[in-house]
């Protein structure tokens, strides 16, 4: 029952990308060119988008972390670790200039893979492949006592 639910709110998600314009890289751009030059092209419509997301997850976090459990796990996987290292620092400096450079976040970025964009393969190969090399750097024995695990929820 699990899979096809996710694959439900999966198809949701998606479709919610497509209508509010967050798969379309120009959309985001404009977004983004708030003193663009010479006058600007800035599109506000998505901070409107931002600012549901942000009402919608608030909410559903308040409602779920009452529960007792899941429903579909064992258990909740939330982070242990409150400090700030480089990694958290890095992290989103990285994806915002992704963004920046390509006008996709990944979620819009899978979602244009179904409109056969180019730009959207570009970035989900180049996505793949630095999570692959962030993997492989935190599992670097050397790296250990310089690099925080892996996996957040594991500490």
């Amino acid at each position: 029952m699990a899979i096809p639910v996710q694959f439900l709110i999966g198809v949701i998600f998606g479709l919610g990308l497509i209508v509010s314009g967050m798969a379309n890289p120009a959309k985001v751009l404009n977004f983004l060119d708030v003193g663009g030059i010479p006058a600007g092209t800035w599109d506000a419509s998505l901070a409107f988008v931002m600012a549901g997301a942000v009402a919608v997850t608030f909410t559903g976090f308040k409602r779920v972390l009452k529960l007792a459990r899941p429903y579909f796990a064992e258990r909740f996987y939330l982070p242990r670790r409150n400090d700030i290292d480089p990694r958290i620092i890095a992290g989103p400096a990285i994806f915002g200039v992704g963004w920046g450079l390509a006008g996709f976040c990944p979620g819009p970025a899978l979602t244009a893979l179904g409109f056969g964009s180019v730009s959207a393969v570009i970035l989900v190969v180049a996505m793949s492949a630095g999570m692959a090399l962030a993997r492989f750097v935190a599992h670097l024995p050397s790296l250990t006592r310089f690099v925080t695990p892996a996996d957040p929820f594991d500490t």
